[in-house]
């Protein structure tokens, strides 16, 4: 059965989280410093939603607070948080003196992983890493990461990265990463093409 919690605090921002990504935050509304107190004090989670053109998204996940990396005389804070699982917003609460709700926790359909799948997704997941920091990333940590533990470390951007967190199978989550980190190196070839012909002045080089 599906574990659901109720008054779970919420923090709808313009940023997606995704399990094992880190997030830092700064919090300086009073409502929020009451919530990240509370989370702070019961060593909790709460969670990130996406608000996209004043919509609230349906699917968020769940943080825990990583560091506090500042705190400053007013209670402000600067926070690293760490996504930690995904969750479906059941009801929205307005008891509390913040954002709450009833969520459900989401797992993953059973299903068998596919071994193809998931070296086509480390394989263009290295060569992009490897284009962007000219550096071979080591084959072993590659091979343990899952398709939220890579995507974490790119940005896709929002759009993308709130279809990943809806996703209910790993092996779909890395059918889809293998496709963005295959369309991430191809722009950033075009990237690399643009800024070699402006170094070049627009002249073709002879030797």
């Amino acid at each position: 059965m599906a574990e659901v919690e109720s008054d779970f605090p919420l923090f709808p921002l313009q940023v997606v989280a995704l399990p094992t990504e880190y997030v830092p935050l700064h919090i300086f509304e009073e409502r929020f410093k009451t919530m990240i107190g509370e989370v702070l004090d019961s060593d909790g989670e709460f969670g990130i939603v996406w608000l996209a053109d004043d919509e609230l998204k349906g699917i968020g996940c769940a943080v825990s607070v990583a560091r506090v990396l500042e705190r400053f005389d007013d209670g402000r804070l600067n926070i690293l948080c760490q996504g930690t699982r995904p969750f479906r917003l059941v009801a929205r609460q307005e008891e509390l003196p913040y954002p709450a709700g009833t969520v459900e926790f989401l797992a993953d359909k059973e299903e068998q992983p596919d071994p193809k799948t998931a070296e086509r997704a480390h394989a263009s997941y290295a060569s992009l890493v490897e284009q962007a920091t000219d550096k071979r990333p080591d084959p072993d940590e590659i091979g343990a990461m899952d398709a939220y533990a890579m995507a974490a470390t790119v940005d896709f951007g929002l759009d993308a990265k709130q279809g990943l967190l809806e996703l209910r199978s790993e092996n779909a989550r890395l059918r889809l990463v293998d496709r963005l980190f295959r369309a991430a190196s191809k722009r950033l070839e075009f990237m690399e093409r643009a800024q070699e012909r402006a170094r070049s002045n627009g002249k073709v080089r002879f030797g």
